[in-house]
């Protein structure tokens, strides 16, 4: 874990909005942390990152707190996210990696509906984040081993989006600029 006192800070601040049951925050949490994961190309940034933002998804989809199985997720996640954090105070990062793989295997111990939906959901999390990753100019081969995510599923999704139709600015003309060109060779 590279920023040690940033990644803290996430977590309090992700611990403070799941109690406030502010999904928004929650995400917008998750992006500020893309740019420095790009930066430091730190996993456990990452990690944060898509757990951030798979939670925030969970919360605003509010049916899911009437399926069975919500009260043992929602108090796993409050519980090892206290964990984590107390972990991450003294340093523990072995620890606290452990506490932040727990809420994501407490998803195996939820049967039915509610367990496939949120699987889902940390999936799509996890390739959302990937191309945010690669927006920031990771190669897609980094961003994918960083996630732990198939090439294949990376690049289905940079497929999908409008990142290859961004408007090139032009300068001059085109006209013009073959005039020039013209001119160049004559």
């Amino acid at each position: 874990m590279k920023e040690v006192e940033n990644v803290l800070r996430i977590l309090k601040e992700t611990k403070q909005f799941i109690e406030e049951d502010n999904s928004f925050k929650l995400k917008t949490l998750s992006n500020q942390t893309i740019h420095s994961a790009t930066i430091s190309q730190d996993g456990d940034n990452i990690i944060v990152a898509v757990l951030v933002y798979s939670l925030g998804k969970v919360l605003e989809r509010n049916h899911y707190r009437n399926m069975d199985g919500w009260t043992e997720f929602y108090n796993s996640v409050t519980k090892n996210l206290k964990l984590t954090i107390r972990a991450v105070e003294r340093k523990n990062i072995d620890n606290a990696r452990i506490y932040l793989g727990r809420i994501r295997n407490s998803l195996n111990r939820i049967e039915g509906d509610l367990s496939r939906y949120i699987k889902d959901v940390f999936k799509k999390a996890e390739i959302n984040k990937a191309f945010k990753l690669y927006e920031h100019g990771l190669s897609t081969e980094k961003t994918a081993e960083l996630l732990g995510i198939s090439l294949w599923d990376l690049a289905s999704y940079i497929g999908q989006s409008s990142i290859g139709d961004a408007k090139v600015a032009i300068s001059m003309p085109v006209v013009k600029r073959i005039k020039i060109a013209e001119d160049i060779f004559r």
